[in-house]
């Protein structure tokens, strides 16, 4: 056990490394290039932000497969075609990516590509082979019938990871939270009973939170770059590739020999019966918000692909929630629905995980319901988090220092008056004090 979880957080160490260091750079060419489109209606950032954020985490995918495939544990992964399947399709999605970030393309353009991505995938060997059903059992599907089911899974799994990249930090944030929960998942269907079709699943997992956890700290609010479509349906992919090779590839009928029954089997794969049910489940949040933007939009007589401002994040932000606390809210729920179906396929017939997610949701539903409520942190912790978390202190010298009834210094007042992001962010804080370096050199 020691062993393979040691080169799994190498291997998410190096993918998280790359893709933070290749950020920087990637993000200064895509301010060269001009990838750095106008704000739209819809938009919710305030300025001019660059894209291309995905060239560094398929910077990041590449540099995680090529370690995993010289790692003791990991490299008999490689024996089959399912790495090289997922690193062509997921190249293919990419290029068409940065092509749409750069110069756009048009949604019926980009729903071609996303099948072509998801059909070299299946031709490599990546495909969903058998589907388990509760009252019949294991039912092998013909190769049409399985590239078909393929294929539908991959491109809703890329919509749905792009239709909920609106806010900064918010797509790369619920992706690896779902990755969390999937590699616990397959892990446990891997080395908990020795199914080894689940390995190539479980490094999928570990090298998308390892993209995710790189780019996230460039992506959080006010981001300083965004992954634009070559980053979010990347890991869409990566993510759909990880939930057709552990659901669709697995025997269940393995499942009888390893857990030592059929009565065991069957609490074992609970969420295996409805094979696509536990990846959907993973990223049931952004599923959602696809299936409404959908029906909104057809309801209103418009193309399913028409941009607005009706998903959820947009929804949580029209309530009165702040950016930050419309994402966490989004991370929580995702966490919640993510990790519960893992924890409940572990132990279904435990009622205190039931309890356990009906108490958190209704958490949730309270955290909803306060939109001005605004945490703060203890005094000993106000270092750790974000200035807006941290108590304001007063001090008479303050005050007496600009005379204002405030009692904060003129410096901190027109500091606090500038929206946040106006003068450049950065991935700890804003970058207000280079501009006045550069105002302070052009007076001189």
């Amino acid at each position: 056990m020691g062993q393979p979880v040691r080169e799994y957080l190498l291997t998410l160490c190096v993918t998280a490394a790359v893709t933070y260091l290749l950020t920087g750079p990637v993000r200064k060419f895509a301010i060269a290039a001009g990838a750095m489109p106008e704000i739209r209606a819809r938009d919710v950032h305030r300025e001019p932000t660059p894209r291309l954020g995905g060239i560094a985490m398929f910077g990041g995918l590449c540099a995680g497969l090529l370690v995993a495939a010289h790692l003791t544990n990991l490299k008999s992964v490689f024996d089959s075609n399912e790495p090289r399947a997922l690193l062509s399709g997921a190249a293919l999605i990419w290029i068409l990516g940065v092509l749409d970030d750069k110069w756009g393309v048009d949604a019926l353009v980009k729903l071609g590509g996303q099948m072509i991505a998801a059909g070299v995938m299946v031709l490599q060997g990546l495909t969903i082979l058998w589907i388990p059903v509760p009252g019949v059992g294991t039912v092998s599907l013909t190769p049409m019938q399985g590239t078909l089911l393929t294929v539908a899974l991959v491109v809703i799994t890329i919509n749905a990871v792009n239709f909920v990249d609106g806010l900064d930090g918010l797509a790369s944030g619920m992706v690896c939270i779902a990755a969390a929960a999937f590699f616990m998942y397959a892990y446990r269907m891997w080395f908990g009973y020795g199914i080894e079709a689940a390995a190539p699943a479980t490094l999928f997992s570990v090298v998308l939170m390892g993209m995710c956890l790189g780019f996230l700290p460039h992506n959080m609010h006010p981001a300083r770059i965004f992954m634009g479509d070559s980053g979010s349906m990347l890991i869409g992919l990566v993510m759909a590739a990880g939930a057709v090779s552990v659901t669709g590839q697995v025997d269940p009928d393995a499942f009888n020999q390893k857990a030592g029954g059929l009565r065991e089997a069957t609490h074992a794969m609970v969420p295996v019966y409805i094979p696509l049910l536990l990846p959907l489940t993973v990223i049931a949040v952004p599923v959602a918000d696809l299936i409404l933007a959908i029906v909104r939009r057809t309801w209103k007589g418009q193309s399913p692909f028409a941009a607005d401002r009706g998903h959820l994040h947009h929804r949580l932000l029209e309530i009165g929630h702040s950016h930050s606390r419309a994402v966490l809210i989004m991370y929580f729920w995702s966490a919640l629905i993510a990790f519960g179906a893992v924890a409940y396929s572990a132990n279904n017939a435990s009622m205190w995980i039931v309890l356990g997610i009906v108490l958190l949701s209704a958490v949730g539903l309270v955290l909803l319901l306060l939109p001005r409520f605004t945490p703060r942190a203890p005094r000993w912790a106000e270092r750790m988090v974000p200035p807006r978390y941290r108590r304001v202190v007063r001090t008479a010298g303050a005050a007496e220092t600009d005379g204002s009834a405030g009692g904060a210094p003129e410096a901190e007042r027109e500091r606090a008056s500038v929206p946040a992001g106006v003068h450049g962010a950065t991935a700890i804080g804003d970058r207000s004090r280079f501009v006045d370096r550069r105002k302070a050199s052009s007076h001189r």
